[in-house]
């Protein structure tokens, strides 16, 4: 009967999804839209997504891949993800070019008729020549696999279909070294550029990479100012301090066609100016631990993110300034990922203008729903393609300046000369489209975390439970000292993404397998996601990453916007299969 009820509620959930998308089709593209828009359905159902494919709706872009529903697949990812990707069908973006990216690199190279090379795509020409760089650079030899790329053997083409792009081209049997930059950074043309030019294929011809590299058609259109114009609006939204994002102007919003892009490229102006080391305070994304590792001077990493973090991060400060090597960056995730802490950044902050260093605060996981920390950052980094955009079928990145910061006028002029416009207008067009919404598909992720939490962590109070503990911003005094104020219209709250940590690794497998939820990256999604993140992440990196709080035991949730009662539902049955599994020694 309950399975029934599910099936149904799901068949009503893509009815409404693609019903809305429709209507959103025709609304007004004004920034101050209906919150009332009816984009918001539930959903909550017997799993029937194969592996590899994207969750439903499953649009063209999707960003979702389901990695498979039991344990054994997050150890086969974590042991040879290379392996597991090359099986998926759809993929979160950067893990493999999207199929209509390969179609338009496919006609590129039969274009060139050069049977025995490779290439991948960007934007523009800054972005391939910075992964010409990446090739040929001697950090791609790890004495063991991989060597750099002969300067010789990478050339960089321009092209047009539809728009301008540009190819960099090198030997297909090192396309494993050259699309680490890809992965990475994702500084890549998107699906959805592909998909409009390989509308184009038979216009598809070569030009003068000068004559490309002045084509910005469809990257800077009055679709980028409407979007810009939705992210000041959330900027000033209920702002904690109204004489700092008063004074944010749509010139201050920079747009990057991923996430990644949003931390990479502000990093590299930097570096082209400073040529400054990093500083990363707290755990973070592993790709942006690998960025700021691999471009530039290097990078200090202060995982943990705790009070002598604090204390080794202004004697590391004063020990880099004093010897010349200044830092020329802290970069913060607030709150981190995936444990959630919130790090301290108004003592980040102090520490920064005491020692000359930028204060580089990414927001992703808090959103400008729920926090504003504008006012301690000189500058804000935030993945558009998360819980801003909601519907898991985008990607892209936003870069705010912060005008009443001591270094802005230093960062705007670097951001001015160096900034290349290279989200597409059809990505453009998506994120304004679908985030209409933003705000109360907000309020629902809030409230379905918040549930799913207290039950966790009422289960977590009883010692005979499989349940140890939940990651979550609620217990952080530093993070609602940066919450917005409620408003009449939304109640900030702690976002959609938690860690549950079990008794074993027996209770974990047993959890996890038996929890009724799409397994994959990615957070903000319509459905709920879970991943056993130290698994799949760092189950090669072990030790390393136990040093800095994550354990095998620690599976993370993205909530979804499904029905509360039924998600409940769903960790129930997965939190008694545990407890039965700790008991017994079983994890079946």
């Amino acid at each position: 009967m309950f399975l029934a009820r599910k099936a149904i509620v799901t068949e009503l959930f893509l009815a409404c999804h693609m019903a809305a998308k429709l209507v959103s089709e025709f609304a007004t593209t004004t920034p101050h839209h209906n919150p009332s828009l009816p984009r918001i359905c539930v959903m909550s159902a017997k799993i029937t997504t194969k592996f590899g494919r994207a969750g439903p709706p499953a649009p063209r872009h999707a960003v979702t891949v389901y990695m498979g529903s039991d344990w054994e697949s997050g150890v086969e990812y974590g042991t040879d993800a290379a392996s597991v990707i090359a099986r998926f069908y759809d993929a979160y973006p950067r893990m493999k070019p999207h199929r209509d990216i390969v179609q338009l690199s496919d006609a590129v190279m039969k274009h060139l008729g050069s049977l025995d090379k490779a290439c991948l795509l960007f934007p523009s020409l800054q972005s391939a020549r910075e992964c010409g760089d990446y090739a040929t650079s001697s950090r791609r030899n790890d004495g063991i696999d991989n060597c750099p790329v002969a300067v010789e053997d990478v050339t960089i083409r321009a092209f047009v279909a539809k728009e301008a792009f540009f190819a960099v081209i090198f030997p297909a049997v090192q396309y494993h070294v050259v699309v680490g930059f890809w992965k990475m950074v994702g500084a890549g043309i998107t699906s959805r550029f592909a998909e409009a030019n390989c509308a184009h294929l038979d216009e598809l011809r070569q030009v003068a990479l000068e004559d490309a590299a002045s084509n910005r058609d469809g990257f800077e259109c009055a679709a980028h100012e409407t979007l810009r114009r939705r992210i000041l609006s959330l900027v000033q939204r209920a702002a904690l301090r109204p004489d700092v994002s008063s004074r944010v102007t749509t010139g201050d919003i920079y747009l990057y066609q991923s996430g990644m892009a949003s931390i990479y490229k502000p990093h590299t102006y930097m570096l082209n100016q400073y040529q400054g080391a990093s500083v990363l305070f707290g755990m973070s994304f592993m790709d942006t631990i690998l960025t700021l590792e691999q471009f530039g001077p290097g990078s200090t990493f202060f995982g943990c993110g705790s009070e002598q973090d604090l204390v080794e991060l202004e004697s590391h400060l004063g020990t880099s300034r004093s010897g010349g090597q200044k830092v020329q960056a802290i970069w913060v995730e607030f709150p981190a990922n995936p444990l959630l802490r919130s790090p301290d950044i108004a003592e980040l902050r102090r520490l920064a203008t005491a020692h000359d260093a930028v204060l580089v605060i990414d927001d992703t996981i808090g959103s400008w729903a729920n926090t504003d920390v504008l006012a301690m950052a000189d500058m804000t980094v935030t993945s558009l393609t998360k819980s801003f955009n909601g519907y898991a079928d985008a990607i892209g990145g936003a870069a705010i300046l912060n005008p009443a910061s001591a270094k802005y006028a230093a960062l705007k002029a670097l951001f001015d000369a160096q900034y290349v416009p290279e989200m597409h207008v059809l990505d453009a067009e998506t994120f304004e489209r679908n985030s209409r919404d933003y705000l109360p598909r907000s309020a629902r992720l809030n409230a379905n975390a918040s549930a799913v939490v207290a039950y966790l962590r009422a289960r977590a109070q009883d010692p005979d439970s499989s349940v140890r503990r939940v990651h979550y911003p609620s217990v952080s005094d530093t993070y609602r000292a940066f919450m917005r104020p409620a408003t009449a219209d939304f109640a900030p709250g702690y976002g959609c993404l938690l860690s549950v940590e079990m008794a074993d690794l027996d209770a974990a497998r047993a959890f996890y397998n038996n929890l009724d939820v799409h397994k994959g990256v990615h957070f903000g999604a319509p459905f709920t996601l879970a991943i056993a993140y130290a698994v799949c992440v760092y189950l090669k990196k072990e030790e390393w990453a136990a040093r800095f709080g994550l354990k095998q035991t620690q599976i993370r949730i993205a909530i979804g916007l499904e029905d509360t009662d039924a998600l409940l539902e769903d960790f129930r049955v997965a939190v008694e299969a545990a407890d039965q599994a700790k008991s017994t020694g079983s994890s079946q």
